[in-house]
């Protein structure tokens, strides 16, 4: 084991995570443990990585203190990539208490184990674990909303407005303490609207596509008008990877694919996708069973993220554009419900 590097992940059968383990899992130089509680939105079908001999996967919460402590002196891992969170905002004004509980007590515990295997004290890293890493995953969902113009940057204040973005920008803060107060090696990133493969079925892009095959109301909130930006969740992974590699320790680097879209326009193009892809028998498109729904509390206007740190100082480039990438999505999810 002393020779070998292991990796700890944690919600790695959810969809971003899941991703991220897909595409580097061929990566010999390091083994992977996964750990995840598989609730609703934890799916290890989601994961492609059998006959994989640097892969492990561990059922259970990453607010178990004893679970997690005794991974850590199980792996001794080196590096920490904290995918782990509820994330669904409708949920969140449900069920506010599954958010704490997980996004910010959960990122505590590993934070503190970590702190506690990798250093002797405030800035005294154990000379085993000088090349430790702990990158947290997080969402631009934190900055709150903004208007017609600008974008969100890494200086952009945190005002988040529903019960998920405040965990999360609680659990960001927690990462940003722990490299202030302790010197842990830490990194964050901040992320945009994500689609892409095995995505759960609650989310806007997998829910236009399913209850169109279905021919059911397509649901859009409010007049459609919401902006997001829209990341190929390859595209985040891979700046993920890029961070994790060459980023500056102590500091949040935003990842954003440049491809803001109003929600109206993301149904008409996967209608329009359906339409050449898999045409209704009625000869109508499927744009016409776009239907707007009441909007939800707190629902935030408009996100975009300024990918500019990222692309200038690491390096990062989003290799699909909406367009491209929703092309691709829609053909995955044809294949998924085996329309």
């Amino acid at each position: 084991m002393e020779n070998k590097k292991y990796t700890l992940i944690t919600g790695g059968a959810g969809f971003i995570g899941s991703n991220y383990i897909n595409l580097f899992i061929e990566n010999k130089d390091t083994h992977i443990v996964n750990l995840d509680l598989l609730t609703y939105a934890g799916d290890l079908g989601n994961l492609e990585v059998e006959g994989q001999e640097n892969y492990t996967f561990v059922k259970g919460d990453i607010s178990d203190k004893e679970l997690v402590k005794n991974l850590f002196k199980k792996y001794h891992f080196s590096q920490v990539i904290n995918f782990a969170a509820e994330s669904h905002v409708d949920n969140s004004i449900k069920n506010p208490a599954a958010f704490v509980e997980t996004n910010i007590n959960g990122t505590f515990n590993v934070l503190q184990t970590a702190y506690s295997l990798w250093m002797d004290g405030p800035f005294e890293l154990k000379d085993e674990y000088r090349d430790a890493k702990f990158l947290h995953v997080s969402t631009d969902e934190v900055y709150g909303t903004l208007g017609a113009e600008g974008l969100f940057t890494e200086e952009t204040p945190y005002a988040p407005n529903s019960p998920y973005s405040a965990s999360k920008a609680a659990s960001d803060f927690l990462v940003r303490s722990y490299f202030h107060t302790y010197g842990l090696p830490v990194l964050t990133t901040n992320c945009s609207n994500n689609y892409g493969p095995h995505q759960h079925d609650e989310k806007l892009i997998p829910t236009i596509i399913r209850t169109a095959l279905k021919k059911q109301p397509i649901p859009i909130y409010g007049d459609g008008k919401n902006v997001r930006d829209w990341l190929y969740v390859a595209d985040h992974c891979k700046g993920i990877k890029l961070v994790l590699e060459k980023g500056k320790f102590g500091e949040t680097y935003n990842i954003g694919g440049r491809n803001e879209r109003e929600n109206i326009y993301i149904a008409q193009k996967i209608s329009e996708i359906l339409d050449k892809l898999k045409p209704r028998e009625d000869g109508k498109s499927y744009k016409e069973l776009i239907t707007f729904v009441k909007d939800r509390p707190g629902h935030d206007q408009r996100y975009a993220i300024d990918a500019s740190k990222l692309e200038s100082q690491l390096g990062w480039k989003a290799d699909e554009n909406f367009e491209s990438g929703i092309e691709k999505t829609v053909q995955w999810y044809l294949e998924k419900y085996n329309a």
